[in-house]
């Protein structure tokens, strides 16, 4: 199975850009990166700088096929913790680089992704969402318990407050490992920032790449209309827009 990929990062409303993506390809995987430096603390950017280059230096020492893909995974995300806490040595707890991210490995026709905190990755086919992660966030516990509804998420005064993530304390923060999802083609595979997603529905990004013709370019700008698309719903106060996706190929 081939893979056609692209990757996309914007601004937004803000002043600064604190997300990072990357898609790395080896001869039989590929490695889609998203890691978003979380604002409300200090250096975020490199919080997130940081643990783009861990997580592709992780996916490079390895062989791929990898044989343990969720291994992997795991220790790729404990490794990118470790350096972004490193970074916050010496400071106090409130002024240590934070970021969330989010990961996911395709090879031998099968997926695998992680994240912590409130990046995202969809798994889509024909025009629907077939999976999504779900966020390490206090709405997101609220609406698995049931005391709010999923509309109610949207608008909760406490929707980004993140539960867990990367930097700050040393303690490995809580990650979800999704299993071994097999590939059909045409199945999309979207890494996304909160940034992305936040004011728009799941099957509106779900439809984003229905009817996209084959080749990496038009799936680059079916990013770039999607990406586009989150700026303007959420102006005056766009949050930075960032992801990488990846479609199975004939």
């Amino acid at each position: 199975m081939q893979f056609e990929f692209a990757e996309l990062s914007l601004v937004g409303h803000r002043d600064e850009n604190q997300d990072r993506a990357a898609v790395a390809a080896a001869p039989q995987a590929v490695f889609l990166v998203v890691v978003d430096g979380m604002g409300g603390h200090a250096d975020g950017a490199l919080a997130a700088g940081t643990a783009r280059a861990s997580l592709l230096a992780s996916f490079h020492r390895e062989t791929a096929p990898l044989l343990d893909p969720l291994g992997f995974l795991h220790r790729a995300l404990g490794r990118a913790h470790d350096e972004v806490c490193g970074l916050g040595a010496g400071l106090r707890m409130e002024a240590r680089p934070r970021a969330t991210l989010a990961v996911c490995l395709l090879q031998l026709g099968c997926a695998y992704w992680a994240h912590i905190g409130d990046s995202r990755v969809y798994h889509l086919r024909n025009g629907e969402v077939l999976e999504r992660t779900r966020d390490h966030s206090h709405v997101e516990g609220l609406f698995q318990e049931g005391s709010i509804t999923a509309a109610e998420m949207v608008h909760h005064p406490m929707r980004n407050f993140v539960e867990c993530c990367i930097g700050g304390e040393q303690v490995l923060p809580e990650m979800t490992l999704s299993g071994q999802r097999s590939l059909h083609l045409g199945d999309v595979l979207l890494v996304c920032s909160d940034g992305t997603w936040a004011n728009l529905k799941d099957e509106e990004i779900a439809a984003a790449w229905h009817g996209v013709p084959v080749g990496a370019e038009a799936l680059g700008a079916a990013l770039q209309a999607l990406l586009e698309r989150s700026v303007e719903v959420s102006a005056p106060f766009s949050d930075n827009s960032t992801a990488t996706v990846a479609r199975c190929a004939p």
